[in-house]
């Protein structure tokens, strides 16, 4: 067997991190009537029964506390939502410039063209280091049959047909 390392950087456990593929989603929702949102890739689903999915925030991020105690529009980003996912990473700037969107009756955003759209609103939050696991209630959903986007050792990718 190979002897493991030690966690010395942070650099190296991200690069561990990123041996794992995720998916990519966006959170959004209506703040005075303008889409605010930010993009995530450590969405996974928790339970049935209540139907839960949950994400990993910074603590240090600006827009989660504006978006928590709204009706959130999750996007399970597709493939071609590359420069969407960057639009929505950006720390500057109108992060829905060139996004298409749509709002939900009842202020949430969803990303035109996702693969699922999940309608949430935040059960639970749980402290985890340096981010928060928000936990969401899904109250509604809608499904496509369109190949998500997929983010794996720092670059976005595609499934093989």
């Amino acid at each position: 067997m190979t002897a493991l390392q030690p966690v010395t950087s942070e650099s190296r456990l991200r690069e561990a991190f990123g041996s794992f593929p995720s998916g990519v989603t966006a959170v959004c929702a209506l703040i005075d009537g303008v889409p605010h949102g930010m993009a995530a890739s450590s969405f996974t689903s928790v339970s049935l029964a209540p139907p839960l999915v949950s994400l990993c925030i910074q603590r240090t991020s600006s827009t989660w506390p504006r978006l928590r105690d709204r009706r959130l529009g999750l996007s399970v980003l597709a493939e071609g939502h590359d420069d969407a996912c960057r639009r929505l990473s950006a720390r500057q700037g109108d992060r829905f410039d060139g996004v298409s969107w749509q709002a939900g009756a009842a202020g949430s955003v969803f990303i035109t063209g996702s693969s699922a759209w999940l309608e949430c609103s935040l059960a639970e939050e749980v402290p985890a280091g340096d981010h928060l696991i928000a936990l969401l209630r899904v109250h509604g959903l809608h499904t496509a049959e369109t190949p998500p986007l997929v983010f794996h050792g720092s670059r976005f990718r595609r499934l093989a047909a």
